[in-house]
């Protein structure tokens, strides 16, 4: 008889120490709860605050929007730098054969120099001709080079204003979205 007051004593110690951690669990689960709810009654007046309350249709369209706009303006930077480096090119090409045709006029001359010292008039007036020809073809160059300087003063000038209407489309879209913003608050 006592074997089994004492074990009815343990069963209810038992018992009572599970009754004790289940009141625990469940005082922790309502805590959470509350905490949950809180959180997410902050959560939604977050999104109401910063107009987050937007579709996600009308979001996407609005992103879209924007990348149309962004991918417009970079090609039209792509296309402003293909060209000023194609320009690039040229004048670089434009120079390398100027400096061919110095070179080249600079040996006729010696070469004038040299037929002066013989007195061989025929050929002197034959390579004076080729210098001559050989001037007029640098001062041609020289021309085409100035053109092509000019042009990429003009692309560079150009590449600049589109870089500030791309920086002021850019303001535009960012006051419109800080608008947009206050509109919804």
């Amino acid at each position: 008889m006592e074997q089994e007051k004492m074990n009815l004593k343990l069963d209810m110690d038992v018992q009572k120490l599970e009754t004790k951690k289940l009141r625990k669990g469940k005082h922790k689960a309502e805590e959470d709860l509350k905490s949950l709810k809180t959180d997410y009654k902050k959560l939604r007046l977050s999104m109401r605050t910063v107009g987050l309350g937007k579709t996600l249709e009308q979001w996407c369209q609005e992103i879209q929007e924007e990348k149309i706009k962004v991918g417009r303006w970079e090609r039209k930077f792509q296309a402003a730098q293909m060209q000023n480096r194609s320009l690039e090119n040229s004048l670089s090409e434009s120079q390398n054969e100027r400096d061919e045709l110095k070179a080249r006029v600079a040996e006729l001359e010696k070469t004038v120099h040299q037929y002066r010292n013989r007195n061989s008039v025929v050929e002197l007036k034959a390579s004076f001709g080729r210098i001559e020809q050989m001037k007029r073809t640098v001062e041609e160059l020289e021309m085409a080079l100035q053109n092509c300087e000019a042009k990429i003063e003009y692309l560079e000038a150009n590449d600049d204003h589109q870089s500030e209407q791309l920086h002021y489309f850019q303001d535009q879209v960012t006051k419109r979205d800080h608008i947009m913003g206050e509109a919804v608050v």
